[in-house]
């Protein structure tokens, strides 16, 4: 299995990589500014509670001032009061920013994938892929909805309690400070250890993702050759990795935790010895100790959190590296997406001096000339591997041509719209690709001109509608994820029934019954033959018996035509089509012997 080629490392913060994700912020910039406004409202609030319980226990609990503590009960009850509610407010407003920018970018992200081209798909499994779009966009949620904002309001929140602690008294303030230094290495070691571990977990899920798409498409594979076990012990190893690091994560967690309680309880410790002795002597009121244990407790919540944040900020610089570098993947496009729109073809279609290669060293087309005319029915026969159905994905535009051109009544195919190419053509191929719905939307594929009444005159056309009409609910029956409760056949009948809907320009068969028995051939056949008729065709079949009636049949061999002409001038030729035509018909007469 291919490794993960985005994001292979876990740096440190990339302030550049940041200000091209606050882009995405930018739409809702005057809600994170109300945001911020708010944080320092709220990271201000709460350092003046400790305050106001040192106010309470020296001038109205010492002095046994009864209605000037019910005042400051008050008081301090309405502060937290509104605490909470700016709290809520804050919270609230954040993770519905988050949200609407994490819609943003998954927007941005299937928008960027829908438009690449061919070679990209190619190259990228289909796993890594969809944990572009699920799991690192979701890496960005803390970022977006607490992140940034929450660490400077930790932030603030840390220099409003030093400032009210220095206030209140300065001694205290650098005693409860003196650990700071240990803090600080404790917290770095634990952020070190932390996110080299989400890195190789980030990883090793992207891995099992691409695994488990894998498996699934090919389950039917799987079992017919009884690799069930195999698999089985492939995704526990994968399992496993995942496991342990999981682990190991909880392991560092769990001994940071305690270790930030133990240096906190240690600070405790330290002012209630030294304000003990002042207390008793007389230099310190009760209230002052008081506050101090609080701001104490209070000064290590945000510093652990700090710490959390930087860590869940480094993950999500992962996931932002990763996804970035998918969007900024530029070499995949369709470069030569022209801004001609062609509607028919007029006269003819030309292939002149076309060579491809998939890799630079193996090439799949050499020097092709081709030419055919609007009406013409081209049969396109050769082994497997010949290069038929590459010239065919070339005439699609789903990949960039080497040498030479495509070109359609003189127009070359870079200088003509993608959209409006692959509207004049319908391509029928081997493999039938059904989505998770209706047969109709299968059918129309969501193009709004083709409603129910065409799509069941295609259907009727074609000898498919017995069979739709016989399921559950007729032409709304939700057909399952690549069609599998329906025969090979059937799924067949249904992508010529996309075609025929469609009404293209020019039609391509590619194997196209190469999955329907001979009964279901010939049923078809006069079907088949309407929908052939005053259309430009381009035909590939291994059945020689659907392209003996082509107007000319291109023989293909190892990337290059070896051979034109009609069915009866290739067999005076005696060369390979003549051969392919014996090898056919001896296999004819022994499967109906």
């Amino acid at each position: 299995m291919r490794g993960d080629s985005f994001g292979t490392e876990y740096k440190p913060i990339d302030y550049k990589l940041l200000k091209k994700l606050f882009v995405f912020l930018k739409p809702y910039s005057k809600y994170v500014w109300l945001a911020l406004i708010i944080t320092v409202i709220s990271s201000a609030l709460g350092p003046i509670r400790p305050l106001l319980a040192k106010i309470t226990i020296d001038k109205y609990i010492a002095l046994h001032d009864w209605n000037g503590l019910l005042m400051m009960i008050g008081l301090i009850f309405g502060l937290l009061m509104i605490h909470g509610a700016i709290q809520f407010f804050m919270t609230y407003l954040m993770q519905w920013v988050g949200q609407k920018v994490l819609y943003d970018i998954r927007i941005k992200l299937f928008d960027h994938i829908n438009s690449m081209n061919m070679s990209f798909f190619d190259k990228n499994p289909v796993g890594r892929l969809v944990t572009r779009v699920t799991n690192d966009v979701e890496g960005l949620n803390q970022l977006f909805s607490q992140g940034v904002v929450m660490i400077i309001a930790d932030i603030l929140l840390i220099m409003w309690i030093i400032g009210f602690m220095f206030y209140i008294n300065w001694e205290l303030s650098i005693l409860t400070l003196s650990i700071l230094p240990l803090l600080l290495i404790v917290t770095t070691v634990f952020r070190k250890k932390v996110r080299v571990l989400f890195r190789d977990l980030r990883l090793e899920l992207a891995k099992m993702n691409s695994f488990l798409n894998e498996f699934i498409s090919g389950i039917s594979t799987v079992k017919l050759f009884t690799q069930e076990k195999k698999q089985n012990e492939i995704f526990d190893i994968s399992n496993d990795k995942t496991k342990v690091l999981n682990v190991k994560t909880v392991f560092y967690y769990a001994v940071f935790f305690p270790v930030i309680e133990l240096l906190s309880a240690i600070a405790l410790a330290i002012v209630i010895w030294w304000a003990g002795g002042n207390i008793m002597s007389g230099l310190m009121t009760i209230g002052t100790l008081v506050a101090f244990l609080q701001y104490a407790e209070m000064f290590f919540r945000p510093v652990r959190d700090l710490s959390e944040k930087y860590t869940t900020l480094q993950g999500a610089m992962a996931s932002a590296e990763r996804i970035y570098e998918l969007l900024d993947t530029q070499d995949y496009f369709d470069k030569s997406d022209g801004s001609i729109v062609k509607e028919k073809l007029e006269s003819t279609i030309e292939i002149k001096n076309l060579s491809f290669a998939y890799t630079e060293d193996k090439p799949v087309l050499k020097n092709v000339n081709l030419t055919i005319k609007k009406g013409e029915k081209i049969a396109i026969v050769g082994a497997t591997g010949s290069g038929k159905t590459t010239l065919i994905s070339l005439l699609l535009g789903f990949y960039e041509y080497n040498q030479g051109d495509i070109l359609i009544d003189g127009v070359s195919l870079r200088d003509i719209s993608r959209d409006s190419l692959r509207k004049m053509i319908s391509p029928v191929m081997q493999d039938v690709f059904l989505f998770s719905r209706s047969i109709e939307d299968n059918i129309s594929l969501g193009d709004k001109k083709i409603d129910s009444e065409i799509i069941k005159k295609s259907a009727v056309a074609l000898g498919a509608d017995s069979f739709i009409e016989n399921l559950n609910q007729g032409y709304k029956t939700l057909v399952n994820e690549r069609g599998s409760t329906l025969s090979a056949g059937q799924r067949q009948l249904i992508s010529f029934c996309r075609a025929f809907a469609a009404n293209p320009e020019i039609l391509i068969l590619d194997e196209a019954t190469s999955n329907i028995d001979t009964e279901t051939e010939n049923m078809i056949n006069d079907s088949l033959n309407k929908l052939l008729s005053g259309r430009t065709s381009i035909i590939i079949a291994h059945r020689l018996s659907t392209v003996k009636k082509a107007d000319k049949i291109v023989v293909f061999h190892h990337g290059e035509i070896r051979e034109q002409g009609t069915h009866e001038e290739l067999l005076s030729m005696n060369g390979i089509y003549a051969r392919l035509h014996k090898l056919h018909y001896r296999d004819e007469i022994s499967k109906s012997a």
